[in-house]
């Protein structure tokens, strides 16, 4: 069985999780309180961080790497593109989210007043510049559900609780994150303190 050492707030933990449960397979989460983590975790990994997936003798961090290789051994329903040329853009998709969105929330989290505030404006108009994608279509990626959609979602979890007001013209984008909510594999993937988030 594989085992996800999870971070209760972590976004990129949440990636995991969701993808764990769109897949629909037995698995264990260890939620991992990032104030006070288990001495374990430091042993598994030796950066001490979360997310962790332990299958037997094989230990990954890193959530998009996890995400690959969980969809690639259970290929139902299948999350990356099975087309080359589209799995590479997918990439390319993931890791522009890293630096242009996700890399900024350290900042939110623990850096001054002023560099949360411009990490706040950044990802606000990273997130504004692909909103007329959702205008034509369901997804990311067109009508399936992908890793991209699962690598997003925690972000537009936690827009308000990051303090990101988005525009007027990001409607679209926001009816887009609540289908997303909507999915039941999406709900089982939260933990308590990210249903606080949005109450």
């Amino acid at each position: 069985m594989m085992t996800l050492y999870s971070g209760t707030v972590c976004p990129y933990s949440h990636r995991c999780r969701i993808v764990l449960f769109e897949k629909g397979m037995d698995f264990q989460v260890i939620d991992v309180d990032l104030a006070n983590k288990p001495e374990d975790l430091a042993v598994i990994n030796p950066y001490n961080t979360v997310p962790v997936l332990v299958e037997r003798d094989l230990v990954l961090q890193q959530a998009n790497i996890i995400n690959e290789y969980i969809d690639e051994r259970f290929p139902h329903p299948q999350l990356m593109p099975a087309d080359p040329v589209m799995r590479a853009r997918a990439r390319l998709f993931l890791h522009d989210f890293e630096r242009q969105l996700f890399s900024h929330i350290e900042d939110i989290e623990t850096g001054s007043v002023k560099a949360a505030e411009k990490a706040r404006t950044t990802i606000r108009d990273n997130l504004t510049q692909i909103v007329p994608l959702f205008s034509k279509q369901e997804y990311i990626l067109g009508d399936e559900f992908s890793m991209l959609d699962v690598a997003l979602a925690p972000l537009l979890w936690r827009l308000g609780h990051y303090g990101i007001v988005m525009p007027n013209q990001a409607a679209p984008l926001l009816k887009y994150a609540e289908r997303i909510f909507s999915r039941p594999a999406y709900i089982e993937a939260l933990t308590p303190s990210e249903k606080a988030m949005r109450k």
